[in-house]
């Protein structure tokens, strides 16, 4: 029997802790390391600060790297998501890669993909040896939850990358994209199809870490979000994307906070579990795994 990915989990939510869950992983991340982060929309409260990331970053030498949005907002034009970013304190900490700044992007291949058969990145992603995955897990109004899958996904999609997953690989245009939305599943299945290419971009050079806070139904993309509705939960630490969010589904859903109910109805109403799922069976990572409390 194959053995289940191991996840650490902590109650204890400090930036000091999340480095030491990173070390539990047992993973030197070699070379270059770009540290994946949500920047937030502007006007979200909820997004998780330079601040909080700093000891990881500074920890493995990394650089932030994001790519600009499919949406209207202060993130989808280069020049917007640079002062956005500026705004956000990002510069004031760290080097920061804004990946699709400038195209072409590139483009990397889908093995196994139903809907796509390439994703595409922001270019400067091959300045990279590897990559840490920060997220912050919440939900989504369009995804159902947004964790490591997503980042993977959508975080790491260039603009065009971002439309192209979106329409299930049938659109890469950031403004008409939004004019014929395919099936939900669809959707989904292209996300993890996605998150797939990339993981194999980086071929086993990955860690990935989920703060479960500020767990509001709504994403750090959005301008306009509502307020966690439930109390904090703490840090999840794995080698394993699938396992990871995983996880953290299964700690909601064990959970006895009153808020529970609403965040998962964001989830189940929007099928989010499936992207999970679909990234299970695309051999992305495993749904089975060892919790380990720290």
């Amino acid at each position: 029997m194959a053995e289940k990915s191991k996840v650490y989990f902590t109650r204890e939510l400090t930036p000091e802790k999340v480095v030491e869950m990173y070390k539990l992983l047992g993973k030197d991340l070699p070379g270059k390391v770009a540290t994946k982060v949500h920047s937030g929309e502007e006007g979200n409260q909820n997004y998780l600060k330079p601040e909080f990331w700093k000891p990881i970053v500074e920890y493995v030498n990394g650089t932030i790297v994001e790519c600009n949005t499919a949406y209207g907002g202060e993130r989808n034009t280069t020049k917007k998501h640079l002062k956005t970013l500026e705004k956000h304190g990002w510069n004031k900490y760290f080097t920061v890669d804004l990946m699709d700044a400038e195209g072409p992007d590139l483009s990397i291949p889908v093995k196994e993909g139903k809907h796509l058969k390439e994703d595409f990145l922001g270019k400067n992603i091959v300045n990279y040896d590897s990559m840490l995955v920060l997220s912050h897990f919440k939900g989504h109004p369009m995804g159902g939850y947004g964790g490591a899958l997503k980042q993977l996904s959508i975080g790491c999609a260039s603009t065009a990358g971002k439309a192209w997953i979106h329409s299930a690989g049938t659109n890469d245009d950031q403004y008409t994209v939004w004019d014929n939305i395919p099936p939900q599943d669809d959707f989904l299945e292209s996300m993890a199809e996605a998150a797939e290419a990339v993981v194999d971009y980086f071929n086993g050079n990955m860690a990935f870490i989920n703060i479960m806070a500020n767990m509001s139904v709504d994403c750090d993309c959005c301008a306009v979000a509502e307020d966690p509705c439930m109390k904090d939960i703490g840090i999840l630490a794995s080698l394993d994307p699938v396992a990871i969010d995983q996880a953290c589904i299964d700690i909601v859903n064990a959970s006895d906070d009153p808020g529970k109910e609403h965040f998962l109805e964001r989830v189940n109403s929007r099928h989010g579990t499936h992207t999970i799922d679909t990234a299970a069976k695309l051999g992305v990572g495993s749904k089975e795994y060892e919790l380990i409390e720290v």
